[in-house]
Parts: C-alpha cells; structure tokens; sequence
C-alpha cells in the first residue's frame, strides 16, 4: 500500500492506494497542522510500504509529516517527488524542470491519463495556476494568478477601507463594498481562463482541480471537468510505477 500527501499552500490532502484502489482522507488545515492531528489521521490506516510527497510548502511540515511516518512506521520508504523533463507522457516546458511547481507537474501526469488531450488544467487553490498540454503531451506553458482568497486578503491588506470577507454574493454590478470585492475578484479568476482558453487555436478539455473549483465553475462558458483530486491522482500514478527515482529516505 501507498500513502500519498498533497502538501499545497493552505491544506494538506492524502489519500491511500492498495491494489489499484484510491481513497482519500479527511485534508487538514497547515494551520492546525501538528504531530497530533497527523497522528490520529494515519495512526489506524494499513501500514503503508512507501509515502510519496508533493510538497510546495515549508520545509518544517515536510519535516512533520516525515517524522510522523516513520514514528508510525519505521521501515516505511519515503520519497519527495519532484518535477521532471520528460516522464509518465509529459514533456516539461520549464528549464530546469523543477522551476514548474510539482503539484502543477502531478496535475498534468493525472490530465495525461485521464483525459482528452489538448487540455488546459487549472488549479484554483491558494494561487490560480493554468497550464497548457498538448495532444503529445506536450507542456506548453502557463499562467500563474493570485487566488481569489488571496485577491480578497491582497485588497484588505494593502487598503485602509476595503474589508476582508468570506461571504457569497450575486455577480450583478455591487451597490455595497463586500459584494463588489466578491465579484470582482470571482470574475478576476473566471476572465484568466476565458482569456487563455480563447486565444487556443483548437478546442481544449477544460480541467478545474483545488478549492475554488466548484465556486468558479459555474461561471466560465466552457463546461469544465472537476477533479479536485488531481494531484493526489498523479502521485497514484506515479506511485503506480517501480521507477521512483526522487529523493527516498528510509
């Protein structure tokens, strides 16, 4: 069995793969992230024989979750996963490969075995990363915006009078402040894929992934598939494969 953690900006996401089957666990918070919490999450799971990282956030809960594992299990082998030239049908457009966010990488593993290529795959977390793929999988590139949870705090942060808030409004022209920074900053994230999808000379699939994805979905005039899962989806894939060659400690 595998254990697979998505460690992003805001969240950390996991999720188990034995004999083909993937479940996914409750995500924590990297707030409230601590040897406790991970404890009580994977103390009661089938001892897994490797963990498989992607991780794009500090080094200190790297080390946490590490620690965890091998607490939990000793002879557990652990690898950090990072991204790659060309590997699982993707050729990486950044140089050196790494530059590209491994979390962007895993997503467009997971588009290449899921979906219908060309495909543009939008990650609408902490950051909006959009990112291209070709039907020879191919990377072509990407984009990379503020969140709109980020956009909000940026406003509230950088402004004497703007508030930060979480509440939902209509996108109709705001006769009040929170509903005007609510659609502003939702049509902000809808206008980048729009823009980017339109400039594509051939229709692409549409994929949305990360926390936001249900929110903006409803918004964009192309219908988009939704897996929020993506990531963890491409660490499955290349948990899958017996060429695991990033860095492994025991």
């Amino acid at each position: 069995m595998s254990l697979l953690v998505d460690m992003g900006n805001t969240r950390l996401k996991w999720a188990v793969l034995e004999n083909g089957d993937f479940m996914t666990g409750q995500p924590l918070l990297n707030t409230q992230l601590n040897q406790a919490l991970l404890l009580n999450a994977w103390q009661h799971i089938t001892p897994p024989k490797q963990l498989l990282i992607s991780c794009v956030t500090t080094n200190q809960s790297l080390e946490l979750v590490i620690e965890v594992a091998v607490t939990l299990w000793p002879d557990i082998k652990i690898s950090r996963v990072h991204s790659q030239t060309h590997t699982f049908g993707i050729t990486n457009a950044y140089t050196p490969p790494e530059k590209l966010g491994v979390d962007r990488w895993l997503a467009l593993v997971a588009a290449r075995h899921s979906y219908a290529l060309p495909a543009c795959i939008v990650d609408c977390g902490t950051a909006i990363t959009v990112d291209l793929l070709n039907t020879d999988g191919q990377h072509l590139g990407g984009f990379i915006s503020a969140g709109i949870t980020l956009m909000k705090k940026s406003l509230a942060h950088g402004t004497n009078a703007l508030p930060f808030n979480t509440s939902q409004h209509s996108l109709e022209p705001a006769k009040f402040t929170e509903a005007a920074i609510y659609s502003g900053t939702l049509l902000a994230a809808v206008g980048l894929i729009e823009q980017v999808l339109a400039k594509q000379i051939k229709p692409m699939s549409l994929i949305l992934t990360g926390g936001d994805a249900a929110l903006i979905a409803p918004h964009l005039s192309v219908t988009p598939l939704i897996n929020v899962d993506l990531v963890l989806r491409g660490l499955a894939i290349v948990a899958s494969t017996s060429n695991v060659t990033d860095d492994e400690r025991n």
